[in-house]
C-alpha cells in the first residue's frame, strides 16, 4: 500500500512519503476504501511527491500553495486533462487536509486552490435495439463459456452492476426464486438489486447446465467461472462485452459501465423514479444519478420532434 522509496539514500522525499503512507493506512482501515480506490489516491499523491522531490521540497511544512500550482501547471502542460488533473487535486488536498487534522501541519496549502471545471460529458449509451443485438449475440453459439457469457451479459443489463460486483458475486447473494442479489458496492455498502425474469432464466440455464462443467468439480461460492475453474476477473467482463459486440456490429467503444449506463437510462426513459434508480445503482448522492436525467430529456425531445405534428 506504500507509495514512497525504500532506499535510505532518498532522504528528501522521505517524510512526505511517510505521511502519504500513513493517510493510505487511514483511508484503508478507517475509511474501509476498496483496494483499487486506494491504489489511486497512492498513485495521486505520489505524482506530487516526484514533483516536490525534483524541487527538493522534502518536508511537510515546505510545501506552500504555489508548489500546488506550479504541480497543477506541470500536469496541464503534459498533457492530462481537466478531469484528470481534479481528480489529482482532490486526492492531494484530502491528503494534507488529513496532515492538518493529525497535526502535522499547521494548514492546508491546497485548501484555496479551485479545481478545475471539467466539461460534463455524458456516458455513452446503447439504444433498446442495440441492447438488443448484443444480448442475442451468445445464443447463437453453443457450449459451457457461451452460456456463461449469455448469463454475464443478460445480469449486467438486468441489474446495472459495476463489473468488480459481478464477478465478486457467490451464490449465496443470489436469490433466484425471489428475484433479487445482494451485492457489496463502494464503501462496501451492501444493497439488493431486482433481477428481471430473463436474466433469471440466463443464470438458471447456466447454473444447471453449465457452471458445473466448468467448475470441475471445485468448490467455489464464486458465481462466474472461467475455463478452468476460477472466478472470472474484472479483464474478463470486459473481453466479454467486447468481444460480442464486435459481433454484433455495435461500432462504438463499449465497456461494461456502457451496460450499466444504459440500464439506468432505459429505466428512466420509462418511467422509473430518479431515486429507485439511485438506490439500484449504489450511489450514495443522488446527484451522482442525476446526470442520467439528461440523457432522458434528449430522448423525450427526441420523440417530441419526430412525433409531434408542430415540432
Amino acid at each position: 500500500m506504500g507509495i514512497g522509496p525504500s532506499s535510505p539514500a532518498r532522504q528528501a522525499q522521505r517524510e512526505l512519503c511517510e505521511a502519504a503512507d500513513r493517510y493510505l493506512q487511514y483511508l484503508a482501515v478507517e475509511r474501509r476504501l476498496a483496494p483499487n480506490t486506494l491504489a489511486a489516491y497512492g498513485r495521486d499523491c505520489g505524482k506530487f511527491i516526484h514533483w516536490c522531490d525534483k524541487r527538493r521540497v522534502g518536508r511537510l511544512a515546505a510545501v506552500r500553495e504555489e508548489h500546488l500550482r506550479g504541480f497543477l501547471v506541470r500536469l496541464h502542460e503534459e498533457g492530462y486533462r481537466g478531469r484528470t488533473i481534479a481528480r489529482i487535486l482532490i486526492a492531494v488536498r484530502s491528503w494534507l487536509a488529513h496532515c492538518c487534522r493529525e497535526r502535522w501541519l499547521d494548514s492546508n496549502p491546497a485548501k484555496l486552490i479551485e479545481s478545475p471545471r471539467p466539461m460534463k460529458r455524458l456516458p455513452q449509451v446503447l439504444s433498446a435495439d442495440q441492447v438488443d443485438q448484443l444480448l442475442s449475440r451468445p445464443s447463437a453459439g453453443e457450449g459451457p463459456t457461451v452460456m456463461r457469457d449469455h448469463a454475464v451479459l443478460q445480469l449486467f443489463y438486468a441489474s446495472g452492476l459495476r463489473v468488480s460486483e459481478l464477478v465478486c458475486l457467490d451464490l449465496s447473494q443470489i436469490d433466484l426464486v425471489a428475484g433479487y442479489l445482494r451485492t457489496v458496492g463502494k464503501g462496501s455498502k451492501e444493497r439488493i438489486v431486482p433481477i428481471g425474469r430473463i436474466a433469471i432464466k440466463a443464470l438458471q440455464c447456466y447454473l444447471s447446465d453449465a457452471r458445473p462443467t466448468l467448475g470441475r468439480g471445485r468448490l467455489t461460492e464464486a458465481v462466474f467461472l472461467s475455463r478452468t475453474g476460477r472466478r472470472l476477473t474484472r479483464q474478463d467482463g470486459w473481453r466479454i462485452i467486447k468481444i460480442y459486440a464486435r459481433g454484433a456490429g455495435i461500432r462504438k467503444n463499449i465497456s461494461p459501465h456502457t451496460l450499466r449506463h444504459s440500464f439506468a437510462t432505459h429505466l428512466l426513459e420509462r418511467g422509473a423514479d430518479l431515486r429507485s434508480v439511485q438506490v439500484m445503482l449504489g450511489h450514495a448522492d443522488i446527484a451522482t444519478t442525476q446526470i442520467y436525467t439528461h440523457l432522458s430529456r434528449a430522448h423525450i425531445t427526441a420523440m417530441y420532434k419526430k412525433f409531434h405534428p408542430r415540432a
